[in-house]
């Protein structure tokens, strides 16, 4: 049985005269027939897929081809650097890069210097900046990000020396600033020993980093949230800002690093306050206004702002007092001068003692890629450009691994340079490489001079540089406001890092953030519809006043997939709203589904049985379900009365002032008169108030496309059935992605107990893969088919509606526009269509109400419902419109039914 829906698309005139009034949207119409997916399916041909399962066969014959575009795309892929290089702007690009990285090679002297006041490992001096240079040169290479600058972190640094504790190796560098003695043989024998291990460390940290990425393990990061970055970030600004204490205050501590690292250094950092260097704290302190000043200068090149370079200012500056007045500030002229070698020559590093530094390692392969990869991430949202995950992972690795041969740190994200390279204005990775040679340079030719600079000035241009990053805090009060997951992975990320440091607090983040992600994807909203009246459209009955809800069909929208995870909430969100209760089958129902089983399988069914062992054991009969459904009894203070807007079926045309309404159809030359009515007229207000909620019939159509249905507000009871019982359940699927094979089977038993009860399930709107996966999992039977299946919700309303109409409710027409059902008119009524001028054309009185319903088939997909008692039908019978007085005409009802009836 199909009901036709008719379209057509009205077109607007604009007007001329005002143009800011809003447009008024067309008016369209389709004419189809209710579609299930299996009918859809057939009708259309739909492509079935190719099986999986295929066997591979092996060619004789091997072909090679060779594409240039394809070796092209490798070959960018490969060496990022061709990508800016051949596109390379010189007259916009070249002096902006020219001065980055002047701004960046002169402030990584100083913190190439005095990095081993933290590790308290005097590396050689040379080897610190060839490493620095080495690596530059190989991001720049390989490195997919415009703006970030490798080197030294510190953090990273004291996590290497961390590792030397396993060497019981006693500080170089002791807590009162001077150095142990160096012609000790045996001590620089351990010295020796902890620049190999500290080589072989940051080796393993690059073969691990480039194995990642070789397995394409850098997708993670694509899991984790904007929100959880800049968390991170904020944290390791906090630990970098606490790591310069040792600068400003002129006094070197016992560096802590693990849990709770950060407050047991603040609690060492206050105990030794009273030897704080006053010179050091003010030349902190000026350097710290003069690079805030900096920030209200404004300078624009090419339309773009560029930094004042306020930190190399401050270098050059302070380096040329320093080195003519004596400041009495701590510097790097001490360590370099106690440092035992100037220069070692690269060597391959040790690989015997891996094994006691591969956790280690990997902690540092972690924290040394995440680190590059946020702040990457970071700058290239604000330029608008991409990184690829997996290149920065093997970029950094190779990177590691030359820095090891120099028996240096491991390299990372140098934050202050990276901060630096990209507010003074630098585009490419060309600045980073200006930067590294201007760096090896004037070590190589200058060095000595920088070796005076005040450790305090650099403090101040790393901790300014840190600010960008703290200004995240800004942002969670509107994070509070705007999505509560969010707030609260940012505040768990930043109190693990900060507490736990940057390695177990980076873990802690990433697993509450896949937990958090796993929750919010998988937590179950469903709500109810209702229909909006003079639409096809359904809209939630909580969230729109008009949507009412149809007499005998409940109809629930899944917002999410549906697994195992969320499977029992949604059966209990169901049968709650259903009023009914899921009750295990007891032994003997349970030997009788069986048994129906078997039979039905064609299985030989036999109390006693003997087969031999060694055959195949057979299967067992799938069992459709092992619960029924019971009604739930409900105390006396639990029974509450609400107010319902239901839509009920009407069997014939009613007069305009009865209170008709229609459903989104509009009205057509070829309508047809019978139709399914939406009834208006509220019981309590009488026929004072019958005339308020009138819809006129000129504005809709009345045909047999027409979906009419009755609203009538009614209380109901929650302690009852409700006075019109449910025969149908609709599940729209259309935001439905997956369902995984525990639910399909919680879902196919639901079905079956619902239709034990005399209710079916449909679904409406599923996405075919969620029916292929359906396919897969066996979820068809004999009662569950893909009739049950409808292309749209609309269709499988309309469905369930003509499927289980009520008994004094007619049969609809689709024939053609001239054939009608008169069933139900009354006398008068009849006398109205004749007085209309339309005898030839009415058809007389074929058939009772029952003939009809005999006549008309019903699916065997559909339980019928009993017929309803005699209250029942008076309930129904009690909001008709009284009928008309004789002798009484309405000429427009007339020329509408006229009108209806002429085709």
């Amino acid at each position: 049985m199909f009901l036709t829906v008719h379209y057509w698309w009205d077109h607007m005139e604009p007007d001329s005269e005002s143009f800011s009034a809003p447009r008024q949207l067309g008016k369209y119409r389709i004419k189809r027939g209710i579609y299930t997916e299996e009918q859809f399916q057939k009708n259309y041909e739909r492509n079935t897929p190719s099986p999986r399962n295929r066997d591979f066969r092996i060619q004789g014959r091997v072909q090679c081809r060779f594409s240039w575009a394809r070796f092209r795309k490798i070959i960018l892929k490969m060496f990022p650097i061709l990508n800016w290089l051949c596109a390379y702007r010189v007259r916009e690009w070249f002096l902006s890069d020219i001065h980055a990285g002047l701004s960046v090679g002169m402030v990584q002297i100083p913190q190439g210097l005095s990095g081993v006041l933290l590790t308290r490992l005097p590396l050689p001096i040379v080897n610190g900046f060839y490493s620095a240079f080495c690596c530059s040169l190989t991001y720049v290479i390989f490195g997919t990000s415009h703006h970030i600058s490798i080197g030294s972190f510190s953090i990273l640094n004291a996590m290497v020396a961390d590792v030397l504790k396993t060497l019981n190796f006693s500080s170089v560098l002791t807590t009162n600033g001077t150095f142990a003695n160096f012609s000790d043989a045996n001590y620089m024998k351990s010295y020796m020993e902890a620049l190999t291990l500290t080589a072989s460390t940051t080796f393993l940290t690059g073969i691990i980093q480039l194995l990642l990425g070789c397995f394409c393990l850098g997708f993670v990061t694509t899991y984790l949230p904007k929100t959880l970055i800049d968390a991170y970030l904020t944290a390791a600004a906090l630990h970098v800002i606490v790591s310069q204490f040792s600068f400003i205050f002129g006094i070197v501590i016992k560096f802590h690093m693990g849990p709770l690292a950060i407050f047991y250094n603040l609690f060492h950092y206050c105990m030794a306050l009273p030897k704080a260097n006053a010179t050091s704290i003010l030349l902190f302190l000026v350097g710290l206004v003069m690079l805030r000043i900096s920030n209200c200068i404004k300078i624009t090149y090419k339309h773009s702002p560029v930094a004042f370079p306020m930190e190399l200012l401050l270098i050059i500056t302070f380096t040329i007092i320093a080195n003519h007045v004596h400041l009495h500030a701590e510097s790097s002229m001490l360590v370099a001068k106690m440092v035992p070698y100037r220069f070692l020559p690269p060597t391959l590093p040790d690989l015997s003692n891996l094994s006691s530094i591969v956790a280690h390692a990997f902690s540092l392969a972690i924290v040394s890629y995440f680190l590059l990869i946020f702040v990457g991430k970071r700058y290239s949202c604000i330029h608008n450009y991409s990184i690829s995950s997996n290149q920065e992972l093997m970029t950094v690795g190779l990177c590691n691994i030359f820095s090891s041969f120099f028996k240096s740190f491991a390299v990372s994200c140098a934050i202050s340079g990276t901060v630096i390279q990209e507010k003074t204005g630098g585009k490419t990775q060309f600045a980073a490489l200006i930067g590294a040679s201007i760096m090896l340079v004037v070590v190589m030719k200058l060095g000595h001079f920088f070796q005076s600079l005040p450790n305090a000035v650099l403090a101040a241009i790393v901790m300014v540089n840190m600010f960008p990053f703290l200004e995240k805090f800004m942002d969670v009060p509107t994070l509070w406001r705007q999505d509560k997951y969010h707030f609260v992975i940012w505040i768990v990320t930043f109190a693990a890092v900060l507490c736990l440091g940057l390695d177990i607090g980076l873990i802690i983040a990433m697993g509450f953030t896949f937990f958090i992600i796993t929750v919010r994807s998988h937590r179950m909203k469903i709500v109810m519809l209702g229909l909006i009246p003079n639409t096809d459209l359904y809209r939630s009955l909580s969230d729109y006043k008009a949507a009412a809800e149809i007499e005998g069909v409940k109809i629930f929208q899944c917002c999410s997939s549906i697994s195992f995870a969320n499977m029992r909430h949604f059966k209990g969100y169901l049968l709650q709203k259903m009023d009914v209760k899921a009750v295990p089958l007891d032994e003997n129902e349970m030997r009788a589904l069986i048994s129906v089983s078997l039979s039905s399988t064609g299985l030989e069914r036999k109390d006693l049985k003997c087969a031999c062992v060694c055959d195949p054991p057979e299967l067992l009969p799938r069992i459709p379900y092992t619960e029924k459904l019971v009604k739930r009894l409900h105390r006396d203070n639990e029974s509450s009365s609400s107010s319902l807007n239901l839509i009920r079926w009407s069997k014939f045309e009613r007069k305009r002032s009865s209170g008709t309404l229609t459903t989104g159809m509009l009205q057509t030359q070829h309508a047809q008169s019978t139709a399914i009515r939406l009834r208006a007229a509220r019981p309590e207000t009488g026929k004072k108030d019958e005339g308020k909620r009138i819809w006129n019939s000129s504005d809709v159509g009345v045909d047999t496309s027409t979906t009419l249905l009755c609203q009538e507000p009614v209380q109901l009871q929650s302690t009852e059935f409700s006075a019109y019982p449910v025969h149908t359940i609709i599940l729209d699927f259309s935001m439905v992605q997956f369902v995984d094979l525990q639910a399909s089977d919680l879902l196919r038993q639901m079905f079956h107990m619902f239709q034990n009860i005399g209710i079916s399930v449909l679904i409406a709107s599923c996405h075919l893969s969620v029916i292929a996966i359906f396919e897969k999992n066996d979820f068809f039977d004999d009662c569950v088919t893909k009739a049950r299946f409808f292309l749209t919700l609309h269709d499988a309303v309309l469905a369930a509606l003509e499927q289980n109409q009520r008994p004094e409710t007619m049969a609809l027409s689709t024939g053609q526009p001239d054939q009608e059902l008169d069933e139900g008119l009354t006398e008068e009524q009849k006398e109205r269509s004749l007085h209309s001028g339309n005898n030839k054309d009415t058809s007389s009185l074929k058939t009772t109400r029952s003939e009809l319903l005999n006549e008309e088939p019903i699916s065997d997909l559909f339980r019928t419902y009993s017929l309803q008692s005699e209250t029942e039908m008076n309930v129904f019978q009690q909001y008709d419109a009284p009928p008309p007085e004789p002798g009484d005409r309405d000429e427009e009802w007339e020329q509408k039914w006229k009108y209806a009836r002429d085709p």
